[in-house]
């Protein structure tokens, strides 16, 4: 399996290296024939305005969105999750995005840079308990298609409840952060997802 991690901007090498300990092939991808030798895309944390702009500078906007219209699967991370709504809340008026989940994501809907915080979150179908999640400048999901399976909420505090998890088909993400963390689990998960995905084709 050839996994690529989008690499215009964002926590690129920490994608890459997680990805590696679960035993994947994984490499940057910044130019559309690069697209078209992986089989499944990392969208990773970053600047989510910032990265919009760099996919179409790179030219790569519309080649992903067709390869996730085509059954690619792909996971977003924080600025990734973004990249993957539907519809985006709080953005810039000519943000664009991947639009591959049917959902409503609200930009820095926690706070800003110093408003980072950590906070268990329980994911269905990943087992080991809550994680330990890492949120900076995160996004949440407001709502949800019906296609789309809400996987992780934020279990206390003050954002307790907030959808920070789903999934729809091959497509995955997540407000935070686990290629921060050390925990292996979505990004095993997440393989487990492409390796699927290519036993159904």
């Amino acid at each position: 399996m050839n996994i690529g991690v989008l690499a215009l901007q964002g926590d690129v090498r920490e994608h890459l290296a997680a990805l590696a300990e679960c035993d994947a092939l994984a490499r940057p991808v910044r130019r559309p024939e690069e697209l078209d030798e992986i089989d499944a895309l990392v969208i990773p944390g970053g600047e989510s305005t910032t990265m919009s702009k760099l996919a179409i500078t790179f030219g790569l906007l519309d080649p992903i969105r067709k390869r996730i219209a085509d059954g690619m699967p792909v996971y977003g991370s924080c600025a990734g999750m973004i990249m993957l709504a539907s519809t985006v809340l709080d953005g810039r008026p000519d943000q664009e995005s991947f639009a591959g989940i049917d959902m409503t994501v609200r930009r820095n809907a926690f706070g800003r840079q110093v408003d980072s915080f950590e906070a268990a979150v329980r994911m269905d179908d990943v087992e080991g308990g809550d994680f330990h999640a890492v949120f900076i400048r995160a996004p949440w999901v407001e709502e949800v298609g019906g296609d789309v399976r809400v996987l992780g909420r934020v279990e206390g505090g003050p954002a307790a409840g907030r959808i920070v998890a789903v999934r729809q088909g091959n497509l995955l993400a997540t407000a935070f952060h686990p290629e921060l963390t050390g925990d292996l689990r979505v990004h095993r998960y997440f393989v487990e997802m492409v390796r699927h995905a290519a036993d159904a084709r």
